[in-house]
């Protein structure tokens, strides 16, 4: 999954073009959070929670995070699910099932794009649409494939080896999944788009456009012609029992309000309400297309690679999935829609 920058400057230009746009989107979002009080994003609290945040859920059932490590676990079974492969087929059938259950509508994006190591290759987007006559909507997002080569382990014996991506994809989409599940019974009169992107993590470090393919397809091949939401929050690495959210740099950079409202939203002490790295991730090709975009990512400002040590590695299982965590990320957002609600 993606690739961390410690200078924070990249992609700074190709963001400039909607700039102004988000002078609007700000004022909307100010009345929006007024629900939750003031925030700031350069204070350096250990967390993120607000007691007028938790209050604004309080007709809406807690976030199940044991059901959202059930349904992580359930993908994990289908195997490593690299593109191409049968492992990744069945998933993605399974993926498709799992929210037609509790969504709307369920769109099946199809398409090519060119990675950079192995050429050609077919891509399978999953949307799940929540209340699509909606006019004000949330887009939530993360990536669904794992990465065929484990290079950062610190075995060379495993750096040809496929990662199950426990933590880096399934922990996001399970956590999203289990979101779809809860809204089916505690409706929202918001509309919900949950997007799991294929081809995210088939990149090379030194080549940014390399990384989430699926992503950047659907931002030129939106499932809803001119599609706009409120805003966007990607889930990335969202399990580790030690994982740590600050305000990742290209969020605050460029949704800088989204991210106040998240974080003041947060439920537990894994969100640190401080600055963090630079991320090339799938929000960031979404905010290049105009759509304010927040990272929800576990950074390690302690780490050599700036993710947690299994990151890229063949120790990426369902032994580092903590249902706890699972269950403060699903609470947070939760509380985003409660408060988006108001």
């Amino acid at each position: 999954m993606s690739y961390p920058h410690h200078s924070g400057t990249r992609h700074t230009a190709s963001f400039l073009f909607y700039d102004m746009k988000m002078t609007l989107l700000y004022i909307v979002l100010a009345a929006i959070m007024t629900a939750c009080g003031s925030t700031g994003s350069s204070t350096t609290d250990s967390s993120a929670s607000d007691d007028d945040a938790t209050a604004a859920t309080a007709t809406r059932k807690p976030f199940d995070g044991q059901a959202a490590f059930t349904l992580t676990q359930q993908q994990c079974d289908f195997g490593e699910r690299v593109p191409g492969t049968q492992a990744h087929s069945k998933c993605a059938d399974w993926l498709m099932a799992t929210l037609q259950e509790a969504c709307d509508t369920v769109i099946l994006q199809t398409g090519t794009v060119q990675t950079a190591k192995s050429g050609a290759m077919g891509i399978k987007n999953i949307i799940g649409v929540i209340n699509p006559d909606a006019s004000q909507r949330l887009l939530l997002l993360a990536h669904w494939d794992t990465r065929p080569w484990a290079d950062n382990d610190p075995d060379p014996a495993n750096h040809n080896k496929a990662v199950m991506g426990a933590n880096d994809g399934a922990s996001g989409v399970g956590v999203l999944l289990q979101l779809a599940r809860q809204l089916k019974t505690d409706k929202t009169e918001l509309g919900v788009d949950i997007l799991l992107v294929d081809v995210e993590d088939m990149g090379e470090n030194d080549n940014e456009e390399s990384w989430g393919l699926g992503t950047q397809y659907w931002a030129a091949h939106s499932h809803v012609a001119g599609y706009k939401p409120l805003f966007g929050i990607l889930l990335d690495m969202v399990g580790a029992s030690d994982a740590t959210f600050s305000r990742e740099y290209y969020s605050t950079q460029y949704a800088g309000g989204f991210v106040d409202l998240v974080w003041k939203c947060a439920a537990g002490n894994h969100f640190v309400n401080s600055q963090g790295g630079a991320v090339t991730d799938d929000h960031v090709f979404v905010n290049q297309a105009g759509i304010p975009c927040v990272d929800i990512i576990d950074m390690r400002s302690n780490s050599d690679t700036g993710f947690c040590p299994v990151w890229h590695t063949v120790n990426d299982t369902m032994s580092g999935i903590d249902p706890a965590t699972l269950g403060e990320v699903g609470q947070t957002l939760l509380n985003v829609i409660a408060n988006l609600e108001q």
